[in-house]
């Protein structure tokens, strides 16, 4: 079959790339041009963490924090004879990354802001104690500079492996937030696919402006499980991002090629209201967090640094 003659990886040597929704063939470099999306269905691959950064930044611009915290095993999980820690290690090595987050600064068409991107190829983008940690330092480091906050999500939710220590960063990444709103900062919210559980039901959903790519699955739980539970069938597209925006839980459908240009418009809107004196015009280090903070937010809980 042509799908086993064109495999869909650059390193394979291929020159064409089967697209997933309505299974065109497209050329390689028109399909990464095109930021791994169908020219033809408007199809959303999706982007690793760092594929991410390298889309929306200014080229030369991320500056890594926080690149010191590595997971832990605070329960010594073990499920079907596997352990934990061997799930983390098999996890890096596949994606290169200590976790499932990146965070740090940068810059959008030269407007100072930063970033917390996850990567669903680590564990499915879960959110454990050094994810939940990264979001929630970047919200207070913001707080300190006063540089935005973009937080773009690609996660199956809240990470099993490290139980009562992985559901507590909903509570943790929400006040984060909310302190961050107090500051009268802006924060905004990019959903991808997919973007569920408890990723969904804390940080995803605070943030001042919430957009979402086309065709992302979004949601809690998924449709099975709640067709499962409920006995009813969800309306159609009920957890895609139409049925969202229809119903206001989302502000826009962006495309991906238009991402880094709407968020810099919403950037220079925020810029030219209160925040006008208070947006930085340039990079400077983020504030260091004293030991006493770190302590306090569950840090420990699940997350080591060094």
């Amino acid at each position: 079959m042509i799908q086993n003659i064109f495999h869909r990886h650059r390193q394979a040597g291929a020159l064409w790339v089967q697209c997933a929704k309505c299974h065109e063939l497209i050329y390689q470099r028109e399909f990464d041009d095109n930021l791994k999306t169908c020219p033809r269905c408007n199809h959303h691959a999706r982007l690793s963490a760092r594929e991410r950064i390298a889309s929306l930044l200014d080229e030369d611009t991320w500056q890594e924090e926080d690149e010191e915290l590595r997971p832990a095993d605070p329960l010594g999980f073990i499920s079907l004879g596997e352990q934990y820690a061997d799930k983390l290690n098999e996890a890096q090595q596949k994606t290169g990354l200590s976790e499932a987050a990146l965070s740090g600064t940068g810059e959008i068409d030269s407007l100072a802001v930063r970033l917390v991107v996850l990567e669903f190829g680590f564990m499915g983008g879960s959110m454990a104690s050094v994810v939940g940690e990264k979001v929630a330092r970047a919200a207070e480091h913001s707080a300190g500079d006063r540089r935005p906050l973009i937080m773009i999500s690609a996660s199956g939710g809240a990470r099993m492996q490290e139980g009562i220590y992985s559901l507590m960063q909903m509570a943790k990444t929400s006040a984060a937030l909310a302190k961050l709103g107090a500051a009268r900062v802006p924060s905004f919210s990019v959903l991808t696919d997919p973007t569920t559980g408890g990723v969904t039901a804390s940080f995803a959903s605070l943030a001042d402006v919430i957009v979402a790519e086309a065709g992302a699955l979004i949601g809690f739980a998924g449709p099975r499980v709640i067709e499962q539970t409920t006995k009813q069938k969800l309306p159609p597209d009920a957890q895609r991002p139409e049925f969202l925006l229809k119903h206001g839980m989302i502000d826009a459908i962006v495309h991906r090629r238009e991402l880094k240009s709407a968020l810099a418009k919403a950037l220079r809107l925020y810029a030219g209201g209160p925040f006008a004196s208070t947006t930085p015009a340039s990079l400077t280090p983020a504030p260091k967090r004293s030991k006493a903070i770190a302590s306090t937010n569950g840090a420990g809980s699940g997350a080591q640094q060094g």
